[in-house]
This record gives C-alpha cells, structure tokens and sequence, in this order.
C-alpha cells in the first residue's frame, strides 16, 4: 500500500506519543471505499471522532453520509469533497483517496481494524481523563475539593467505560420489539405476572409485573409506616432471588433478581443487616439489639448469617450525598458489581447542587433530585427506588390514606416518576387513638384493633405500565416484615392516574 500519513511524533523528549495506529486507519478506510457494504458492519460501533488523524475521520464520515444516502463512497465520488481540504493537500490532494484503496487484501481484516481504532480511541480518552486528574490535582489555585474531583473524574470515566454502547443512539423498532418480547416471555415463565425484576410480594408483583429497567418508583409515606421496611424488604429479595437463579443456573439476563445497591441516609449499615437478619431468622430485630436472645436463636442467627455473606445487597450508608455524588456512585457500583437496582432512603434527604434554605429553593432542588433519579434510572438501566416523606396534610383529613397531592416539597416528583406506591396502616393511628381500659369506647376500639393489627396496604396511585390499585399485605412489626395477604390479592382499581 502507499505510504501513508504519518502523524503523532512526540512533542517532546520523552513524551510517549498517544495510543494510535493510523496504518490500521488507512487500511480500513480503504476497504470501506472498495466495498461499500462493509460500513454496515462497522458504523454502529465506529464513530468519525474514534480516528487518531482528523482527516481520517472526515473521510469517514463523508463515506457514511454517502452510504446511508444511497450512494457509491469511492475515491471518484470523495474526491470534489476534499479538493479543498488543506490536510489532504500536504500528502500529495485528492489522489491519497485512492492511494488508501491500494491493498485489496484489507478487506479482508476490516472488521479488526474497526476494533483496533475503537480500542485505540478508548485509550486515548483513558490517557485525557488521567491527564485532566493530575492537572486537577496539582492546581492549588482555587479551592482545593478532592472529592468533587475524584466524582468527576468518576462521571469522565463512567462515559469512557459506556462508550461506543446502546447511550445516545436510537433502537430500531426491531430492537425495541425484541425486548418487549423478552419481557412478555419472562412474565409467561413467571406465571403470568411478573416482567421486571420481583418485589418479593406476590400481590404486588401482579399489581405492577414487578420493578422495570429505567424506572423511577416512589415509595412514600408518613413517619412510621415502614417504608425503610418495604424498601429492604424488597431489595434483599430482589438479591436473594438473584442468588437462587444463579445457583439454578439461570443466566443473569433471564433472572428475576439482580444485585442491588442500597443508599441509606438515615441508618446505618449495621442497622440495616439487623433489620435483615431479623426478617430471614425471625428474631425480634429489638430482642437482637439488646441481647434477649436464647443460645438456640443464635446458633440460628449464625446460621442464616452464613447464608446471607454471598448476598449481592451493596450498603451506602454515607450521609449527606449530593444528587452528583449518588449518581457517580451508582455509576461505580454498576462497573464494578453489577448492580441492575438502587434504592435510595430516602429522598429529601439527598441534597442537589445549589445553595440556599428559602422554601422556594428547596422545592427546586428537590425538582433537580427527582430529575437526576429518573435520569440516573435511564442511564443505568435499572429501576430506581426513592423513599418518600409525606406532607403533613395527611394527618389534617379523616381519612388518613395518603394522595398523589401530599407528596412532600414538589409536584415534579409525581411528574417524574413512572410509579408511585403510599404504604398506609390503619393500625398505626388507630394505636394512637386508645381509650382508657375503662372507657365505655374501649371494647369498641379493641374490636377495631383486632380487625386492622398487622394489615397494611400499599396504595398503586400511579403506573405508566398499568392500573392504579390497592393491595392488601401483612406487616410484622417486631421484625420490620412485610408479607403476602393470603385472604386477598388486590383491590379493584381506582379512578385516575
């Protein structure tokens, strides 16, 4: 082949040039000029900017806008594109174009030289964020903020590391058929009722065929009404499930489950496994923190410790996360473990990026978080799960079942959000309003307690994928559990959405 450009000499003594190969360029751009079809195989992952050499890259993308219009990309018709280029003209005009189809044999290996250019462009981006961090870090002209830097550098690596993937390019309606496809035949697997990752709760999983990829859902609800307990409850079985498929040697594609992350801003860790063993063991999560606890219940606490030390739950109990840091975090964990969920508790608790307490301020920066969620939730691909505080109107009404209009700071986080689940238990309230043991009301109060002990609903108030419902379910509280109610499965749906 004849010679081709030579570029990329170091800038100076001992300074290593950038990844690169501009023969594997001149060979590829060559056969795709020889056989136009090639470019079929190569544009969906190789991009102008993947070229080392600039004018390498122009060439290509004259030769995919002449492809996609239909047209022969050769050196006669690429010539009156560049018969002005003045990078062409320093290596001998408009005759390089054929000088690159010199070697037929190239057509041969075009698909390794695309991969080798894409490689090779990977590195370079590697090579500029490692750059951009060492220049960060030894400028100490304004505000040193290393942890600002090293999220950003996360956020810089995060888009080397999704470079060339599904990000910003449209899915042909053949693409996005097969995926609904696929989760059509995970439901019919399931039984008829479950299409996204499960809850856990089989009720719930028919209410809402479970948690789907790039959903935001928001679980919310009054102090007390356990939605810490719901978002565990959920999270380890989604991980547990996860477990058992690979055991029965599901592909993590086709499983129920995956790894999840869990934020937790207000528990800690320790607080969180707690909670856990005491739902798997069945000890009071109480009895464990104090002790109260019998040899026997801890040779059984020990044991289902040993289960759980293979669990893909991942706990993020860092306070005071920003909207940015949350999402470079997950981005990381992603990368490195494999999470396909986040659950975050809860939401006002996050902070977003500006500054400033006034009320006004607030409702903003709660508008920027629940943005970034849902943006985080497409980004990732996974569902995410945000906890919810509730305004205090609920208390104010009768009925104390919670509305779309009670969510907490901003309406954005009911626009935002693909579903929207309130827990309510009546039982909660109805402790709050026990008469005397001598009350002629008791008697009264004691009936209705029996009814409502250990029942709870989680109210569907909003589903882009469904209907809105009730579903019933039992809530132990000594060990923070919720559970199917065998009586019922769901209430009818409501009006709205």
């Amino acid at each position: 082949m004849a010679e081709v450009l030579r570029i990329a000499e170091p800038i100076e003594t001992g300074t290593p040039s950038l990844p690169q190969n501009v023969e594997a360029e001149a060979a590829l751009l060559g056969a795709l000029m020889i056989d136009n079809r090639l470019v079929e195989d190569v544009q969906l992952k190789l991009q102008p900017h993947h070229f080392y050499e600039p004018l390498h890259g122009r060439i290509y993308e004259a030769i995919l806008r002449m492809t996609d219009a239909n047209r022969i990309a050769n050196p006669v018709t690429l010539r009156p594109l560049f018969e002005s280029d003045e990078a062409i003209k320093e290596v001998g005009g408009p005759a390089y174009l054929a000088q690159l189809t010199g070697s037929g044999a190239a057509v041969i290996g075009a698909r390794d030289f695309a991969q080798q250019i894409y490689d090779l462009a990977l590195l370079r981006a590697l090579v500029g964020v490692g750059r951009d961090l060492v220049e960060g870090a030894l400028d100490t002209s304004e505000d040193v903020a290393p942890l600002a830097q090293i999220e950003r550098a996360e956020t810089e690596l995060y888009k080397v590391a999704e470079e060339g993937g599904a990000e910003g390019r449209a899915k042909s309606f053949s693409d996005a058929t097969k995926e609904a496809l696929e989760m059509a035949e995970r439901a019919l697997n399931s039984g008829g009722h479950l299409s996204g990752f499960t809850t856990g709760l089989e009720s719930l999983n028919s209410k809402i065929g479970g948690m789907h990829k790039s959903d935001l859902m928001i679980v919310a609800g009054r102090p007390g009404m356990g939605k810490s307990s719901l978002a565990t409850n959920i999270g380890f079985a989604c991980a547990q499930r996860f477990l058992r498929d690979q055991e029965d040697g599901i592909e993590p594609a086709k499983s129920a489950g995956t790894p999840v992350a869990l934020f937790s801003l207000e528990m800690s860790a320790d607080q969180l496994a707690t909670r856990i063993l005491a739902e798997e063991s069945g000890i009071s999560s109480e009895n464990l923190r104090m002790g109260r606890i019998s040899q026997q219940e801890f040779r059984h606490l020990a044991r289902a410790a040993a289960e759980l030390q293979s669990l893909p739950l991942y706990i993020d109990d860092t306070p005071g996360l920003t909207i940015a840091a949350l999402r470079t975090r997950a981005r990381r964990l992603k990368r490195q473990k494999g999470i396909g969920m986040v659950i975050i508790d809860y939401l006002q608790l996050l902070q977003g990026s500006g500054r400033g307490g006034s009320s006004d301020n607030r409702v903003q920066e709660i508008s920027e978080i629940s943005r970034g969620l849902k943006q985080l939730a497409k980004e990732l691909d996974v569902p995410v799960m945000a906890l919810s505080q509730l305004s205090r109107a609920v208390e104010q009404r009768e009925d104390k079942r919670p509305q779309l209009s009670d969510l907490r700071e901003s309406g954005s986080i009911e626009q935002d959000a693909d579903i929207v689940l309130f827990i309510y238990r009546e039982d909660y309230y109805l402790a709050a309003k026990q008469p005397g043991d001598d009350h002629p009301e008791f008697a009264a109060w004691q009936e209705e307690m029996a009814r409502a002990y250990g029942k709870a609903e989680v109210i569907v108030a909003k589903q882009r994928h469904g209907s809105t419902g009730k579903v019933r379910l039992k809530f132990d509280a000594k060990i923070t559990k919720f559970s199917d109610d065998t009586d019922e499965r769901y209430l009818p749906e409501m009006r709205g959405s």
